[in-house]
């Protein structure tokens, strides 16, 4: 197995798109897990939040591992503050993933009817914002190639936009959830309750990470202009 030390030989950007292919497996077993749940299946819920707990430990060995060899200078045009930055904002949603999964161990959840497709949309749109910000991540050597400019810099500053986008139209479906959640309030128990607003929260927070990775990368780009 290649070390991180021998892909930093390579490009500074394929350790990130190492730690991203972790980072994206958490969040791959977040629907999932959220699918187990509306099936009332506790024991596989327990299970994906067992292996998002694993995959998150590897990503932060992954983490580890690479600001152990990254170099202090790197002749290249990124400097070492800025891959330490995005590779931050990336663990940072496997953590949350990890929470995800911690919420939904607490107690036996329900996903009600009245919330099972309002929720679902809410969660697609974070996951829109998640993929959005990791095909950015996996563009860095492409624009590495092309000294940050031309027509791929213009291709990833529009990916940006769409991370944003997307981003933005989580917090309005977010307040509607909300507001739904108030109007049933009597139908759950204070901890369902509680537990359904955490919920919504932590989720919000991968396209919240999604477009704070994203603003990374164009910031990076504005330095080469």
């Amino acid at each position: 197995m290649r070390t991180i030390a021998k892909l930093f030989g390579q490009s500074p950007f394929v350790p990130l798109k190492a730690h991203m292919e972790k980072v994206s497996r958490c969040v791959d077993k977040v629907p999932v897990m959220f699918q187990a749940l509306s099936r009332g299946d506790q024991a596989e819920v327990e299970r994906l939040a067992n292996e998002i707990s694993t995959l998150e430990h590897e990503a932060d060995q992954v983490k580890h591992d690479i600001q152990d060899h990254l170099p202090k200078s790197l002749f290249l045009a990124v400097d070492r503050e800025r891959l330490l930055e995005i590779l931050s904002t990336q663990d940072n949603l496997a953590d949350k993933c990890e929470n995800i999964g911690v919420l939904l161990t607490l107690k036996q959840l329900t996903l009600p009817q009245w919330l099972a497709q309002d929720f679902n949309a809410y969660l697609e749109k974070n996951l829109q914002a998640f993929h959005g910000a990791n095909a950015i991540i996996q563009e860095l050597d492409q624009l590495l190639e092309t000294g940050f400019g031309g027509q791929e810099a213009e291709k990833v500053l529009a990916m940006v936009h769409a991370v944003a986008v997307a981003e933005h139209e989580v917090d309005l479906l977010q307040r509607q959830l909300l507001r739904l959640l108030l109007q049933h309030e009597n139908d759950l128990t204070i901890g369902d309750f509680f537990l359904w607003q955490r919920l919504f929260m932590q989720v919000s927070d991968i396209s919240d990470l999604s477009e704070r990775l994203a603003n990374r990368v164009r910031r990076t780009l504005e330095l080469k202009k």
